[in-house]
C-alpha cells in the first residue's frame, strides 16, 4: 500500500512522531539520493558514508522542520552542503565510474527502453555499452554541469529548486544544464542506430 501524502506532509508527520512517515520518505528518496552521491563522488564507500550522514542529519533536524521549500529541495540541499564540506576537507575527487553501479537499485533505467519483454543478447550488450557510455560521459562533465544534471534528473528538482540547492541563479543553472545535456547527447551519438 502506498502513502499518497506529499513528502512535506510526511516530513511534518515524522516531525510530530509518526515513525512510519519516515519509512515512506526513506523508501521514496533512498535510491535517488544514493545515486546522486555516487555520481558526484564516484566512490562507493564514500557515497555510503555521506548517505548515512545525510539521513542522520535529516533525523536530527526533524524537530525543527518547517516547510520553506519542497522536501526534495531540502534533502538535496543537505546533500549538496555535505558534499561541499567533504570536498573542502579533501582536495581529491574520486571518479571510478565502475563503482557507480548500485546493487540495491531497482532496475536499470536504460532497460525501460527495451520494453517489458526480456532483452535479446545483442540488445543487452548494446544497453550495457549505452550505460557505460552514459556514465563515462557524465563523469567527463565539468563538476557544475554534472551537479546541475544530477539535481534535476536524480533529485527531480525544478530549475528553481536545483538553482537554490547549487547556490546559483536560475539562468546559471539552466545554462549549466543545457551544456551538460548537449555534451551528453554528443557523447552518446555513437550509440544511435
Amino acid at each position: 500500500m502506498t502513502d499518497a501524502r506529499s513528502d512535506e506532509a510526511l516530513m511534518l508527520a515524522y516531525r510530530d512522531g509518526d515513525a512510519a512517515a519516515f519509512e515512506v520518505l526513506y523508501a521514496r528518496w533512498r535510491s535517488r539520493l544514493y545515486r546522486y552521491l555516487l555520481h558526484q563522488c564516484g566512490e562507493r564507500g564514500l557515497a555510503e558514508d555521506l548517505y548515512q550522514e545525510i539521513w542522520t542529519k535529516l533525523i536530527a533536524a526533524r524537530e525543527h522542520y518547517e516547510i520553506h521549500a519542497k522536501f526534495s529541495t531540502w534533502l538535496f540541499t543537505i546533500a549538496h552542503r555535505r558534499l561541499i564540506d567533504h570536498y573542502r576537507r579533501s582536495s581529491a575527487r574520486p571518479t571510478d565510474t565502475a563503482l557507480w553501479q548500485d546493487e540495491d537499485d531497482q532496475g536499470d533505467p536504460l532497460d525501460t527502453f527495451a520494453g517489458p519483454e526480456v532483452l535479446e543478447p545483442q540488445r543487452q550488450a548494446h544497453t550495457a555499452e549505452l550505460r557505460a557510455g552514459l556514465l563515462a560521459a557524465l563523469d567527463a562533465l565539468p563538476a557544475p554541469q554534472r551537479e546541475a544534471f544530477l539535481l534535476v534528473e536524480e533529485g527531480d528538482l525544478s530549475l528553481e529548486d536545483a538553482a537554490r540547492v547549487a547556490g546559483v541563479g536560475r539562468e546559471t543553472l539552466k545554462s549549466r544544464l543545457r551544456y551538460a545535456l548537449g555534451k551528453l547527447r554528443a557523447a552518446l551519438a555513437e550509440f544511435q542506430s
